[in-house]
């Protein structure tokens, strides 16, 4: 509840004014602004999430559901051993 009370509030934050009031094209910019900012995925995604429960079950506004996208988590390659890498690792074991 805390997590979701404190999206909300960054939101109405960003926008200046009541957070019910807002467009297609304020959450639009409040991505965007996320983004630029550099709030890690997981972050973003927790502040879509509770956006998504304010505005359907809060306000009622199913529709602004739509316009709110989340980002995925970059995947690491594993380390991969080089042929020589791994000659040398064979070459010390017993």
């Amino acid at each position: 509840q805390q997590a979701h009370i404190r999206a909300v509030k960054h939101f109405a934050g960003f926008l200046g004014r009541s957070p019910d009031t807002a467009t297609t094209e304020d959450l639009r910019s409040y991505q965007l602004h996320m983004t630029d900012a550099g709030v890690t995925p997981s972050v973003y995604n927790a502040r879509a999430t509770a956006l998504r429960f304010f505005f359907s079950m809060t306000c009622g506004r199913e529709e602004m559901k739509r316009y709110m996208q989340f980002r995925t988590q970059p995947r690491k390659l594993p380390a991969v051993l080089s042929a020589e890498e791994v000659s040398e690792l064979l070459a010390v074991a017993p």
